[in-house]
């Protein structure tokens, strides 16, 4: 628990001097938003100040925790969130269950995240700020409606968790970045290395990465290069970077103006989205 505080308190001083220096600059958007998100922040240290049970999840990827086998007795929030945070990019369900096999103990089932979902956003809005983070789901960003089969955290950024037409891949490439990352170091930090499953999820990401596959590799996953898969994957990043943050970033600025809190995290109702189509 005492380093998830410590990361929530340098987060919060951090959030502070961006606020002030966004302030100074004459840029209250910025500032809006960052004041928005230090609410949070500090809403999630009360919540673990008052916890009655420790907080089991760090707030980045540690890979060497999918050796610990006390991950297995993890509910399932923190499997997903755990999962999520290794990719660093929204995922199905499909894809989160296959990040948990392949690097996490413990048990995790499609029916468990069905459920997780709804019970996510039915915590929020008993008691907004109770809990460190949500699971919540993507935004697309036309609309800022959810996108339901894609699951995000509450604490990313609103650009992370928007959804334009080069995010699916954009997001692919990163979690290929992060998923290869991940192998590389688990291979240099474990006696047993990565897990099969582990090596599978990699290939599937390097199948469909130009480059990413040495010529002489025929269906053998274990002869894949992590440091391959990861130059590839940026190298493709580099072209459609740059278009898809900016895709993201105005409908991130749209969400701030017109949504509230709750519906930046969780989206807009059919009915909402008519009623700002409407205001224009």
């Amino acid at each position: 628990m005492s380093d998830l505080l410590d990361a929530l308190e340098k987060s919060i001083d951090d959030l502070r001097r961006a606020i002030r220096d966004a302030s100074a600059a004459g840029d209250t958007e910025r500032a809006g938003e960052l004041r928005a998100q230090l609410r949070r922040a500090e809403r999630a240290w009360d919540a673990l100040i008052d916890a009655d049970e420790p907080a089991a999840t760090p707030l980045v990827f540690d890979p060497t925790a999918a050796l610990d086998v006390r991950g297995s007795m993890l509910p399932a929030r923190e499997h997903v969130h755990r999962a999520l945070m290794l990719l660093g990019a929204p995922a199905a369900p499909k894809l989160i269950i296959g990040v948990h096999e392949a690097f996490f103990p413990g048990e995790l089932s499609a029916s468990k995240l069905s459920s997780l979902r709804r019970d996510e956003e039915r915590s929020y809005r008993s008691a907004p700020g109770a809990r460190p983070y949500y699971l919540c789901p993507a935004l697309a960003h036309d609309l800022l409606s959810p996108v339901r089969a894609l699951i995000t955290i509450s604490t990313w950024t609103l650009e992370q968790r928007i959804i334009g037409p080069l995010s699916p891949r954009v997001d692919f490439l990163t979690s290929a970045v992060r998923i290869a990352d991940t192998v590389r170091t688990v291979t240099k930090s474990a006696e047993t290395g990565p897990s099969p499953a582990a090596l599978r999820l990699l290939w599937r990401f390097a199948v469909t990465i130009p480059g990413a596959v040495p010529t002489e590799v025929a269906g053998h996953d274990a002869a894949l290069d992590p440091q391959q898969v990861i130059d590839a994957a940026e190298a493709e990043l580099d072209v459609h970077t740059d278009a898809d943050h900016a895709t993201r970033a105005e409908a991130a600025r749209r969400a701030r103006k017109r949504l509230s809190e709750d519906q930046q995290l969780f989206g807009t109702s059919l009915q909402d989205i008519k009623r700002l189509q409407a205001e224009g």
